[in-house]
């Protein structure tokens, strides 16, 4: 019975130094941006399927922005 009095104050110790530690943390700017937050990219939707894809990774074709060449291909009636 008293080691599981021993384990219950100590673990209540190492709750309450970690609760303080923790508290004790300088804040960040909201203003600023996390690293671990990524730029949101303009999407665009394929114009054979309708997935949206990045603009910079569409496929640029005759009828408008596909999300592959061969949805290009299909949509324009090419063979590659």
């Amino acid at each position: 019975m008293k080691y599981l009095l021993l384990i219950l104050v100590l673990g209540l110790l190492c709750f309450v130094l970690g609760w303080r530690r923790g508290s004790a943390r300088p804040t960040q700017n909201k203003s600023s941006p996390r690293p671990s937050q990524t730029q949101a990219a303009d999407m665009v939707a394929c114009a054979w399927c309708g997935v949206h894809v990045p603009v910079g990774e569409a496929v640029h074709g005759r009828l408008g922005l596909f999300c592959s060449d061969a949805h290009r291909v299909r949509k324009e009636g090419q063979t590659p």
